[in-house]
């Protein structure tokens, strides 16, 4: 086998003793210690896809705070009992995405508690499903306030801080509802198409200072949402999806893993579709 050439020792004569090589394995250590550090915020994590982002960033080796509803005590306790496998490494606390106070003071106490926000995931979202004739005002300004604001009460809350320490991963939870709309929800698809365009414009913002910022658009999943829907209309769904299934969870997750990375610095603006291949486009 021919070694390799070692570029390092192209400028030494044949005498000279080769120079030192520190082990790559310390680099390695010193990533792993800072991606141990980083502190993942997930809204809406309790939920169906939530509560699996919330498991494969833990597993990536973040710590992991799930961010959902006081009122959702028993979810709670049942997620509690779910990620105790974790040791710690994913914890729970109560806010309301749709109240600027609210995420104002969640922040702070994060940053008391377990330090700098680095990374943040918006999967909070409700439906309010109605044909625009029969939508009224409440079931519209109830859906904006927690899909839309939300993430604005978020995002507003934690950009500061990621700018000036020069690092920083958002990734807002779009749907591929707000690609191509769906009948009953237009209130629904108009947030969600909204989350991207809120995301494009805060990651022009955002670029230079090291913060990333992108979407994922999940298409129709294994979730209780979608679990609700009549047997019916979800075989009509399934046999619209060309790789003949619903998504997991985990399909979800592991895509904003990648996203939420320390080394995906060069992907910002980027939506990144996720459903089975049931809307392509470029």
């Amino acid at each position: 086998m021919i070694k390799p050439i070692d570029p390092n020792s192209m400028n030494q004569t044949a005498a000279s003793k080769p120079a030192v090589e520190k082990p790559a394995l310390d680099r390695r250590a010193l990533d792993r210690r800072a991606l141990d550090r980083r502190v993942a915020l997930v809204t809406g994590g309790i939920g169906g896809l939530g509560s699996e982002i919330c498991r494969q960033l833990a597993l990536a080796g973040r710590e992991v705070v799930a961010v959902d509803l006081a009122a959702r005590g028993e979810r709670a306790a049942a997620f509690h009992e779910e990620v105790a496998s974790f040791g710690g490494s994913i914890r729970f606390e109560p806010a309301d995405v749709s109240d600027f106070d609210s995420c104002q003071q969640l922040i702070a106490r994060i940053e008391q508690q377990h330090g700098s926000v680095d990374i943040l995931v918006n999967a909070a979202g409700i439906t309010r499903d109605a044909s625009l004739r029969k939508m009224s005002p409440q079931q519209w300004h109830e859906l904006m306030r927690v899909n839309l604001d939300g993430v604005f009460n978020m995002c507003r809350n934690v950009v500061d801080g990621m700018t000036e320490r020069g690092f920083g991963r958002i990734v807002n939870i779009s749907s591929v509802n707000g690609q191509t709309g769906q009948f009953g929800q237009t209130n629904y698809s108009a947030a969600k198409a909204g989350v991207h365009g809120f995301s494009m414009a805060l990651a022009r913002e955002t670029a230079r200072k090291g913060v990333t910022v992108n979407t994922v658009s999940p298409g129709y999943c294994d979730t209780p949402m979608v679990a609700a829907v009549s047997a019916e209309i979800r075989a009509q769904i399934i046999a619209d999806i060309p790789v003949g299934r619903l998504g997991a969870p985990a399909d979800i997750a592991r895509a904003v893993k990648f996203l939420a990375a320390d080394d995906a610095g060069y992907i910002t603006g980027a939506n990144l579709p996720v459903n089975g291949g049931y809307f392509m486009s470029f």
